[in-house]
């Protein structure tokens, strides 16, 4: 349990980094709303007999087939949102594949780009 909460502490600051984003329990688990009106990323932990702790983003088109062609046993197509090119990161790995801050944050924040109004992401840009 500690392991989750560590990362979900993690997720929960990249995604709060990020301008008017709010976070709300979205189907039972934390979740993270541009405005409080779209989501952006949710976080699955072991949800739908995934063993792993992951988050599902919003993803720019064709990232979500390159990265998990590239590396499948990080990346993944999330169940019901993959078909609109959401991509899922499994964040409890080990070795090599553990924990990067760094992507987390550039994962959020292409995430929230996809669904932020121009206002908004060109404070990401300033």
């Amino acid at each position: 349990m500690a392991d989750v909460e560590r990362i979900l502490t993690a997720v929960r600051a990249a995604c709060l980094a990020l301008p008017e984003v709010v976070e709300r329990p979205s189907h039972g688990t934390p979740a993270w709303f541009v405005r409080g009106k779209k989501t952006f990323v949710s976080f699955a932990d072991r949800v739908h007999g995934d063993p792993h702790t992951a988050i599902w983003a919003a993803a720019p088109p064709g990232v979500t087939a390159e990265l998990v062609a590239a590396e499948p046993a990080r990346f993944f197509v999330p169940p019901y949102v993959g078909h609109r090119g959401w991509l899922g990161l499994r964040l409890d790995l080990a070795g090599e594949d553990a924990l990067d801050p760094t992507e987390l944050a550039g994962i959020a924040a292409d995430a929230y780009r996809v669904v932020a109004p121009r206002t908004l992401t060109r404070l990401l840009d300033a």
